[in-house]
C-alpha cells in the first residue's frame, strides 16, 4: 500500500512474533486510511461549479464576498488541505493552528501556527489572535468554514484576561497528572480561553458558518448520515452547557483547587457572571461531525472482513488505567489460547476510548511515555510466552503522551527480549518511562501525523495455535 501510515513498519516486523504483528500492522494502516480527514471532508462534500454541496445543501461561494477556513487540532492540517482542496479559487484566507507540520502539508493560501499541546504556546496565541481579528471584519456576505478536531482546546489556548500563558501550562499540567476525565478537563480549559465555547463566535457578526468536528469523546452515539447537520454546542462558535457554578464542583470532584496557580482558582471560584462562557447560540451555523469514536471500530471490521479475518469489537468505551487495561488484554488473550473463550482464533479484538495514566506524585516519573506504551508494555509483562499473539494500541493521532511515536506493539516474546537487553518492564512501568523501555525493543510505532484523532485504538490479534 502506498504512502504508508506507518512509517516503521519494516522495523517493527524484524523482531518477535513477525507473522502476527503483520496482520495488526495491515488492518491497521487500512483503518488509519479509512479515517484521514482529509478524505472524510472529500467524502461528505464537493464543489459543482461554484457550487459547494453537502448532502442536500448547496453553498454558491460566488455569492459570498470573502471565503475563510480555519482549523485547529491534531487532524487541523488535514482539514486545511481538503478545505483548499474543495474552495479553491474561492478561498480568500485560512488560518490553521496545528501541533506538527508534515512534510506534504503544502498551503497556497493557509497561514500555519504551531500550538502547543498538551500544553499551549506562544506561537498558539498568535494564531488566536490571529482568527480573531480576521472573525471582526467578517459580516453578513462572508462565509467561514471551521475544522475542528482533538487537542484544539490545547492548541487554541489563548489565556483569558487575568491569567497568563504559564498559568494556563501549570493548570493543565495539574489535571493531566490528577488522572481527570478528558471531558473535564476540556471544560475546564474551555472556561479559561478566548477562543472555545463559543467566545471565538462573539467576535463574529452575521457571517454563514460551516462547521466540522472530528469528535473524539467517548460515548458520543453514532451519526448515520455525516452529510446532515447535527445539533451545535460546546465549539469555538457554539454554545456552552456548562457554567463556572459545574466547574467549581469538577475542581472538588477532583480535589484539585489548592493545586491549580492562584489565578486561575480565583477566576474559575471567584467569577464574575459578566465572564461566563455564551450560553445561547450567537451565530449561523450548520455543524457536521466528519467522524465519531466508535468509527475506528468499524473501519477496522470493514478491514478485517477484507482480510479474511474474524474479528470483534470489545467495547468503544474503553477507560480506566492503561496498565491495567493492557494486564486484561493479557488475560483475555490467555483464555482464548488456552479454553477458545469468548471467542475462538484466529481473531482480531478491537477496543476504543481513552485510557489515562494517573501520577499522584511526579517524583516518580524517571523517563517519557504515554497511555498506549504503558499499556502495550503491561501486556508484554502478562503475555509473556503466548505464541502468534500481539497487541498494537495507539494513539490515534500518531503521538502519546509525551513521546514523538504513536503507541506500542508488543508480544510474547517482549518480556524475554527485555530481560536480554537489562531492560526491566515492570520498573519502566512504576517510573512511568515506557518509552525509554520499548524504543530501544524497537516496539514503538511512529507513524507522524495521521490526519485523524478518534482518541485511542487497540487492536489484540490472536493466530490460531500449533
Amino acid at each position: 500500500m502506498s504512502d504508508q501510515k506507518i512509517k516503521n513498519r519494516e522495523a517493527l516486523l524484524s523482531h518477535g512474533d513477525a507473522g502476527a504483528k503483520a496482520q495488526v500492522l495491515e488492518l491497521t494502516e487500512r483503518v488509519l486510511h479509512r479515517l484521514d480527514a482529509r478524505k472524510r471532508l472529500h467524502e461528505m462534500m464537493h464543489r459543482e461549479g461554484s457550487e459547494l454541496v453537502i448532502g442536500s445543501r448547496r453553498h454558491d461561494l460566488s455569492q459570498y464576498r470573502h471565503v475563510y477556513a480555519f482549523s485547529s487540532g491534531k487532524a487541523g492540517n488535514h482539514m486545511a488541505r481538503a478545505f483548499e482542496d474543495l474552495l479553491g479559487e474561492y478561498l480568500t484566507l485560512g488560518v490553521t493552528i496545528i501541533k506538527i507540520r508534515d512534510e506534504e502539508d503544502v498551503y497556497r493560501k493557509t497561514e500555519v501556527y504551531l500550538g502547543g499541546h498538551p500544553l499551549p504556546n506562544e506561537e498558539g496565541i498568535r494564531g488566536c489572535q490571529r482568527m480573531i481579528d480576521i472573525a471582526e471584519q467578517m459580516g453578513p456576505d462572508d462565509l467561514l468554514l471551521l475544522g475542528l478536531t482533538g487537542g484544539c482546546s490545547a492548541l487554541m489556548g489563548y489565556p483569558v484576561e487575568g491569567t497568563t500563558l504559564e498559568d494556563l501550562q501549570e493548570a493543565t499540567d495539574v489535571m493531566l497528572k490528577a488522572g481527570m476525565w478528558v471531558m473535564d478537563i476540556n471544560d475546564i480549559r474551555g472556561h479559561l480561553s478566548r477562543m472555545s465555547r463559543g467566545r471565538l463566535g462573539q467576535h463574529i457578526h452575521g457571517a454563514k458558518i460551516l462547521c466540522f468536528e472530528i469528535w473524539d469523546a467517548v460515548g458520543l452515539d453514532d451519526i448515520t448520515d455525516y452529510t446532515e447537520p447535527v445539533p451545535i454546542m460546546g465549539t469555538p462558535v457554539g454554545y456552552d452547557t456548562v457554567t463556572f457554578e459545574d466547574i467549581g464542583a469538577i475542581l472538588r470532584k477532583y480535589h484539585i483547587e489548592d493545586k491549580l496557580p492562584r489565578n486561575v482558582a480565583r477566576y474559575l471560584l471567584d467569577y464574575d457572571p459578566a465572564q461566563e462562557t455564551p450560553q445561547t447560540m450567537t451565530n449561523d451555523v450548520d455543524y457536521y461531525i466528519v467522524n465519531t469514536l466508535p468509527d475506528s471500530c468499524q473501519a477496522a471490521l470493514e478491514a478485517a472482513e477484507e482480510m479474511g479475518i474474524p474479528a470483534h469489537v470489545l467495547t468503544t468505551y474503553a477507560e480506566g488505567e492503561s496498565r491495567d487495561y493492557g494486564t486484561f488484554m493479557a488475560s483475555l488473550a490467555h483464555e482464548v489460547v488456552k479454553n477458545e473463550r469468548p471467542f475462538r482464533a484466529p481473531c482480531f479484538l478491537f477496543s476504543a476510548g481513552e485510557t489515562t495514566t494517573a501520577i499522584p506524585d511526579s517524583s516518580l516519573i524517571r523517563g517519557h511515555g504515554g497511555p498506549s506504551q504503558e499499556m502495550t508494555a503491561a501486556f508484554a509483562v502478562a503475555a509473556e510466552g503466548l505464541k502468534n499473539v500481539c497487541l498494537l494500541s495507539m494513539d490515534s493521532e500518531g503521538t502519546d503522551g509525551t513521546t514523538p511515536v504513536a503507541g506500542g506493539l508488543t508480544d510474547g516474546t517482549t518480556g524475554t527480549a527485555a530481560a536480554e537487553r537489562g531492560i526491566d518492564l515492570r520498573k519502566a512501568l512504576r517510573e512511568h518511562a515506557a518509552y525509554e523501555a520499548l524504543e530501544p525493543l524497537g516496539d514503538t510505532v511512529l507513524t507522524g501525523n495521521t490526519g485523524t484523532n478518534l482518541c485511542d485504538f487497540n487492536v489484540l490479534y490472536i493466530g490460531t495455535q500449533e
